[in-house]
């Protein structure tokens, strides 16, 4: 096997990465437009993703349904793929930490008025 083959092993299609990480493939192919994955292209034209594409657009769905904007989720990037930080990054991951921590406390005190209702609804049919 040559060093081309052996990296030619390692890409996988969209339609791989797509079902790999639970997305559709415009999804992927959204995420390459901002500048968030890198496509090769194969000689026939098809786009070929690193495997580690995988782990990375379930990193990029969980980050927009947290609330992050592709900009932010590009200067998460080197944090990600480096796991070095300079104090700018560190402060700008606290920030998106702290503000995602009170969604989710927001989300817990509207569920606990939920169980509250659902409780009472209970006992009286």
């Amino acid at each position: 096997m040559t060093v081309t083959e052996a990296a030619a092993e390692r890409l996988v299609r969209i339609g791989e990465v797509a079902r790999g990480a639970g997305v559709s493939v415009r999804a992927v192919r959204y995420y390459e437009q901002q500048g968030l994955l890198i496509a090769e292209r194969s000689p026939s034209g098809q786009r070929l993703y690193r495997q580690d594409a995988i782990p990375l657009v379930r990193f990029f769905q969980q980050m927009f349904a947290a609330g992050l904007t592709s900009r932010r989720i590009t200067e998460l990037l080197p944090c990600w793929d480096s796991g070095h930080t300079d104090a700018e990054q560190r402060a700008m991951l606290r920030a998106e930490r702290d503000r995602i921590q009170a969604k989710v406390d927001d989300l817990q005190a509207a569920l606990d008025r939920l169980d509250e209702v659902i409780a009472i609804t209970d006992t009286h049919p």
